[in-house]
């Protein structure tokens, strides 16, 4: 038990444990200390803005409260109730003040901003200051989706310290020194890194802005919706800001296990792609020699029930895992139930068995050792998760990432053997493992059964009696669990793979850009495709009905650490909702499939989720405990990868952050896109005479792409890394050349 101290805080006598803040500690006794720079998911204070003046009984000057801790008989005096203090704090209020623009009615922090409404409660009512006040070129782009005003920054370095602390990518720093200091990139550079964005929100004046809401609304005209991202497995929770039913920006709402607070660039910045110059708002036609043609609603149910009811039970349903559980489970009732269609191409694996070693995300924070095992990154895979690695490794913990770019190197495909290699007694890795109480396994890499190698492998070391251990996969889809869920719910019967195909039913633009998917679509006599983008489906679909985004939908999704999560609906979608018309052509075969989510939730979670109803998710949703589900047996040996020959090397593709239909379609995110590149390790580049950034030939079965190099020292020799959307035409083994 941590030792208690008393301390008293403007006449109140407070006991918490010894060391805590002296800024928590007052908050926690209903005692406000306002301050500016203090911000607790940054690491320790620095004391930059000096607001949080307090007056200590035995110190002669006036202390910054966020540097101080909880110590046995420490006597506080805050503004309350100290004339000294108060007059610091307005002292403080007309310095920062001294420079700073009075424009508060065309700023977009009006309305929100901190220094505004800690002027009107501490600062001087009037100013003594009639000089010309200090001007900047403004807005300075930090980025595509960031302006900088830097006559209004305060310098509280909440910015620069998320840089550097939190997200390490040390991109924004300050320059020059005293009055002179100025925030910026270096070299002018644009703030290129997957959690920009979160130095918008933490800017506690209007100095960081967003260029897609900058001079769009008014905090007195918006509406504020709170619903779950599920761009990634992830599952943060956001805020959608709203005017006129449109989605004007979107911003984190902190929930300690899942996100701290914290919200990568795709999450934040990719709503506008709701208004998509290609966005289908109405039922789409093949017309032969004429392309396309638009149809109405009823003619569309009309075509899909034709071509349902002619294909004999011959149908295949494709997910893409980004669907709510409520309308997977509608589109499989229709289907499975019924049409007797039971086949379908699922987009994770159903293995429960790794809920036996369920944690929440936050307690990678205080593991001592974590494993990661896979090829793919986990920036690019579930980037909050990378964040908290980050967090936990600077608390002490010793992080393992095992695979071809990995701190130990392995041949891409191998993380099934490693895990079994891990599992051995002769593995000094493993042993360490197994004598943890505080270890974190991580799977993330694609393709196989990672959620039951990885349940196997933590089995084997144990987990399952220790508390403090646990395990996760990480998914390639953000609700893939709870499309297979309610995929398994609506039926127990099995069939046979159709052959022919006579209808594909392809559903959401991710598994419609599926590679396998469109091999699928060739066999099948009529493909519908549920798509919200014209150019996804047009080139090979039949019959395309429009889709909806996340954030035009009601319901519930399922994230990588298997917590269920409520979604709102915070646009208004310019097509019916899937559920809706769902519901309507249901209705045709005999199938009664509610129109509304709640009462298709209740159903599904009746068979599944042990009786929940919506209302009890709430809006920050609990992790269910731990399941006692028996360790599965480690499935058959997955083929790695073949050593280099030395001439031709390994391609590993990888699927990067800021891809897919919705990112291609927000011109402020294409400065983040992956470039088009090869990496190659040191020695395959100096082998090849090659340097980072030339031009190179990449070569494999016929085709070609020229691509720029890049050296990375930590990747395997022998093989090269590459975007999927640029190794789309390569095989397995490619040939790099300069050309």
């Amino acid at each position: 038990m941590p030792e208690l101290v008393t301390l008293t805080i403007d006449d109140r006598e407070v006991q918490v444990p010894k060391g805590t803040g002296l800024v928590e500690t007052a908050m926690g006794a209903g005692i406000e200390i306002p301050v500016f720079c203090y911000e607790p998911r940054l690491g320790p204070a620095v004391g930059a803005c000096r607001m949080c003046l307090v007056e200590i009984e035995g110190m002669p000057k006036l202390q910054a409260g966020c540097t101080m801790t909880a110590q046995d008989g420490l006597v506080v005096r805050t503004a309350a109730t100290s004339d000294k203090a108060a007059q610091g704090q307005n002292a403080t209020l007309e310095f920062l003040l001294l420079n700073h623009p009075l424009d508060c009615p065309v700023c977009d922090k009006g309305g929100e901003c901190p220094l505004q409404d800690l002027t009107f409660r501490y600062g001087p009512g009037t100013t003594r200051m009639v000089f010309p006040k200090r001007t900047f070129d403004k807005p300075i782009p930090i980025s595509p989706t960031i302006a900088l005003d830097r006559e209004r920054c305060i310098l509280c370095y909440r910015c620069t310290r998320f840089s550097e602390g939190v997200a390490e990518d040390h991109q924004l720093v300050p320059r020059n020194r005293g009055a002179q200091t100025l925030i910026t990139t270096f070299e002018e550079e644009p703030y290129r890194a997957p959690f920009s964005g979160n130095v918008i929100e933490l800017c506690p004046v209007g100095a960081l802005t967003s260029t897609q809401y900058r001079f769009e609304a008014r905090p007195w005209e918006i509406q504020n919706v709170p619903t779950v991202c599920t761009m990634c497995p992830v599952g943060c929770n956001v805020t959608v800001t709203t005017r006129e039913g449109k989605v004007k920006r979107i911003l984190s709402r902190n929930h300690p296990e899942v996100d701290q607070g914290w919200l990568c660039d795709k999450g934040r910045f990719a709503f506008s792609h709701l208004r998509a110059e290609d966005r289908v708002t109405q039922p789409l036609r093949r017309v032969r020699r004429r392309g396309f043609a638009t149809i109405s609603w009823e003619e569309a149910l009309d075509e899909t029930e034709r071509v349902l009811r002619g294909a004999g039970g011959r149908i295949v349903t494709a997910l893409s895992g980004s669907e709510t559980i409520e309308h997977a489970y509608g589109l499989a009732k229709l289907l499975r139930t019924g049409l007797g269609a039971h086949s379908a191409v699922l987009p994770e694996e159903t293995d429960v068995a790794i809920d036996a070693f369920r944690l929440p995300l936050s307690a990678i924070r205080g593991a001592e050792l974590i494993v990661v095992v896979g090829d793919d990154p986990v920036a690019e895979r579930a980037p909050v998760v990378d964040l908290w690695l980050k967090l936990a490794r600077r608390g002490g913990a010793e992080v393992v990432t095992i695979g071809a770019a990995g701190s130990v190197l392995t041949a891409p495909g191998s993380a099934a053997q490693t895990c079994r290699e891990l599992a051995g007694s002769g593995s000094e890795l493993g042993r360490r493992l197994r004598e943890s109480e505080r270890a974190i396994l991580i799977w993330s890499s694609p393709g196989g059964h990672g959620g039951a190698e990885i349940a196997a492998l933590a089995g084997e070391l144990g987990f399952a009696g220790k508390p403090g251990s646990g395990a996760f996969h990480l998914p390639a889809t953000p609700n893939g669990r709870g499309v297979a869920d309610a995929w398994a719910a609506a039926s127990d019967d099995e069939g046979p793979n159709p052959e022919p195909i006579a209808v594909l039913v392809v559903s959401g633009d991710e598994a419609a850009s599926d590679p396998h998917v469109r091999a699928l679509a060739e066999r099948a006599e009529t493909v519908i495709a549920i798509v919200m983008f014209e150019r996804v489906a047009l080139g090979w679909a039949d019959l395309v009905l429009p889709g909806t985004s996340y954030l035009e939908r009601d319901g519930t999704a399922m994230n990588l650490e298997g917590r269920l999560q409520r979604l709102r609906r915070a646009a208004i979608p310019p097509v019916a909702d899937e559920l809706s018309w769902l519901s309507q052509l249901a209705a045709r075969f005999g199938v009664d499939v509610s129109p509304y989510p709640a009462p298709v939730f209740e159903e599904l979670a009746g068979t599944v989720y042990g009786g929940l109803t919506l209302g009890e998710l709430g809006e920050r949703a609990a992790l269910a405990e731990r399941a006692q589900i028996p360790a599965p047996a480690p499935d058959p040996d997955t083929e790695p990868a073949r050593p280099s020959d030395g001439h031709y090397l390994n391609l590993l593709p990888y699927r990067p952050l800021f891809a897919g239909a919705a990112v291609e379609r927000v011109p402020e995110l294409q400065f983040q896109r992956p470039a088009a590149e090869v990496e190659l390790s040191w020695d395959d580049a100096q082998r090849r005479g090659i340097s980072s950034g030339d031009e190179v030939l990449v070569r494999s079965n016929g085709t070609s792409a020229t691509l720029r190099a890049r050296l990375n020292r930590r990747l395997l020799p022998g093989v090269v890394r590459i975007a999927d959307e640029h190794a789309r035409d390569l095989h397995a083994t490619v040939e790099v050349t300069k050309p």
